[in-house]
């Protein structure tokens, strides 16, 4: 929808945009107006989608690669790893 926008903006920019939107996603997260918060997950995805076709990473096979199989450390579609490790 902004593509045109966000080439010219480029990576550094557009990252400088999904930044403010965490920044109002960690906001909304500490109040109790849920539509507000899903208005901000939304954000955040948009803005780091975004950035992923700025920066000419297809976000949904990067996606696939990683996580396609389940995780990435125990290979088990519900992690079992143990907590102190990530994920």
């Amino acid at each position: 929808m902004y593509y045109q926008k966000d080439i010219t903006r480029g990576v550094d920019g557009t990252f400088m945009w999904l930044m403010e939107e965490i920044g109002e996603l960690a906001s909304a997260l500490r109040g109790d107006d849920r539509e507000n918060l899903a208005e901000e997950f939304a954000d955040v995805i948009a803005w780091l989608a975004t950035i992923a076709n700025v920066a000419e990473v297809d976000l949904n096979a990067a996606l696939v690669a990683k996580y396609g199989s389940g995780c990435p450390g125990c290979n088990r579609l519900v992690c079992e790893c143990p907590n102190s490790e990530k994920p």
